[in-house]
């Protein structure tokens, strides 16, 4: 599903995926946010595929139980779904609440149904320094198929660690996902498919973003496409 580059339309209702279809690749269903996440699911029929996530209340969501997990393991039997977002924190033994068994299962489990893992970190206070952020991103991409890293930009130095990060992890053969929060980051998201970057998030509508400094849809995808073109 990440040998090239995915866009993926974040919301928390899947009845908004047909107007995600023209820009996105994918579409992300963040059930955390979600009203009746499993229903949606079981009525979803949509053309394009989900990432689920259930983001947990430590790492800036609003899953606030290890119910969580028995709802992303029911989440992995639907056909629509081909990739799962887990904190790296959990799937280390290093989040508040242990979690390590919890989340191990349910990568297992999602590898026994062909389900690529996310493994993530989110950061919504700074940007640590290059060999940090490297060091992350090998960590994520060890325990999952994807590593996803997303820090709070400061200032433009922020941006430009993120983005030698992302190429040093692209070089050294992972498989990542960057991106800066906040306006001095915001660019990012944009350039950073550029030096490798498998997976960018954008709301359908600018009124629904679900993390500081996302793009629209749209505007996204025009900005990733112009500057990945050939010349």
């Amino acid at each position: 599903m990440f040998e090239e580059f995915v866009l993926a339309a974040s919301t928390t209702d899947l009845s908004a995926e047909p107007r995600a279809r023209e820009a996105a690749d994918a579409v992300e269903f963040r059930m955390d946010l979600a009203e009746e996440p499993l229903d949606q699911l079981a009525a979803y029929d949509g053309a394009l595929p989900l990432v689920v996530t259930n983001r947990a209340d430590w790492e800036g969501g609003e899953a606030d139980d290890l119910g969580r997990y028995d709802a992303l393991a029911e989440a992995l039997a639907h056909e629509a779904v081909v990739a799962v977002d887990v904190e790296l924190a959990a799937l280390r033994g290093n989040a508040p609440t242990g979690e390590r068994s919890h989340a191990t299962a349910l990568r297992s489990s999602a590898r026994e149904e062909g389900v690529e893992v996310i493994a993530s970190v989110h950061d919504f206070e700074s940007t640590p320094e290059v060999g940090t952020l490297v060091d992350l991103l090998a960590d994520a991409a060890s325990e999952g198929d994807v590593g996803k890293l997303a820090t709070t930009a400061n200032g433009r130095e922020d941006a430009l660690a993120m983005l030698r990060a992302t190429n040093e992890a692209t070089a050294a053969g992972r498989r990542v996902a960057t991106m800066c929060m906040g306006e001095p980051g915001r660019h990012t998201r944009a350039v950073a498919p550029v030096y490798g970057s498998r997976i960018g998030y954008a709301p359908v509508d600018a009124a629904d973003a679900t993390a500081p400094g996302q793009y629209p849809l749209a505007t996204l995808r025009e900005l990733v496409d112009g500057l990945r073109e050939e010349p």
